[in-house]
C-alpha cells in the first residue's frame, strides 16, 4: 500500500485516527499544515483565507478571482501528487480523495458520525456550550463541503468515491484505526489492475524534493 486518504467530518476523530493509523504502519503523516507549508515554499501563503471564505455569488463570475483560485487548486493538487509518489504516506483531508482516485494502490476512507454526536465531542473537547460547539460544527462543515463542491465538483456527502466508510458514533476510534490498517494490508493483494499506481505520477523535480526534505524522508517507497 502506498498511500490512504482520510476524509472527515469535523467532530468525527478522524484526526486522531489519521495519526494513530500513520503511526502503526509507520506512514508518513500529511494534513493541512504540511500542505500549507509546502505552499508557503512556493508563495501560496494566502491558501488557507481562501480556503476559509466561500466564494460570494459575484466572485464566482470573477474571471480574475476565479482563474487565482484555479491556480491555487492546481499547486495543492500537484503537492497532494508529489506526496503520493513520494508514498507511504497517510494524508488527512485536502480532497486527496479526489485529487489520488485514478490510482490503484491508494486507499480512500471516510469517516463521521452524526451531526448530534459531533456536537458532543467538539463541545467535550474544546470547552464550549452546545449552542458554540453546534454553530462551529456548522461552519466547519460548510466550509470543507464547499471546498469540495466549489473547487472539484463533487458531491461532498457521496460515498463512491471511498473504499472504507465508518461511522465513528458506532465503532470506536481504536477499532476504526484497526479497520483501516487491516484493509490497507488486505488491499495490496487486491488493487484494480486496469489503473496505473502512484508510481506513475510525474512530480516536478523541485516540488519532489521540497516535500522529501519537509519529510525528512529521501526514501520513495514503493
Amino acid at each position: 500500500m502506498s498511500v490512504i486518504t482520510i476524509s472527515r467530518e469535523f467532530g468525527s476523530e478522524g484526526d486522531a485516527i489519521a495519526r494513530q493509523v500513520a503511526q502503526t504502519l509507520g506512514f508518513h503523516f500529511v494534513d493541512q499544515k504540511f500542505i500549507g507549508h509546502i505552499l508557503g515554499q512556493y508563495g501560496y501563503v494566502e491558501f488557507d483565507t481562501e480556503y476559509q471564505n466561500l466564494p460570494t455569488f459575484w466572485e464566482r463570475f470573477d474571471a480574475q478571482r476565479k482563474k487565482q483560485r484555479d491556480v491555487m487548486t492546481d499547486m495543492l493538487n500537484r503537492v497532494v501528487q508529489a506526496v503520493a509518489h513520494h508514498g507511504n504516506a497517510v494524508i488527512l483531508g485536502r480532497s486527496g480523495f479526489e485529487v489520488l482516485g485514478g490510482f490503484a494502490d491508494v486507499l480512500h476512507v471516510r469517516l463521521q458520525a452524526p451531526f448530534s454526536v459531533r456536537v458532543g465531542r467538539v463541545m467535550s473537547q474544546q470547552q464550549l456550550t452546545y449552542e458554540e460547539a453546534e454553530l462551529l460544527v456548522k461552519k466547519t462543515d460548510k466550509v470543507r463541503r464547499a471546498f469540495v463542491e466549489e473547487f472539484y465538483k463533487v458531491p461532498w456527502g457521496s460515498m463512491q468515491a471511498f473504499d472504507l466508510v465508518v461511522n465513528t458514533a458506532k465503532i470506536f476510534p481504536d477499532q476504526a484505526a484497526g479497520w483501516i490498517i487491516e484493509a490497507a494490508k488486505i488491499f495490496v493483494n487486491n488493487m484494480e489492475n486496469d489503473k496505473p499506481t502512484t508510481a506513475s505520477i510525474k512530480a516536478d523535480r523541485i516540488l519532489t524534493e521540497a516535500v522529501s526534505d519537509a519529510l525528512k524522508c529521501n526514501k520513495i517507497h514503493r
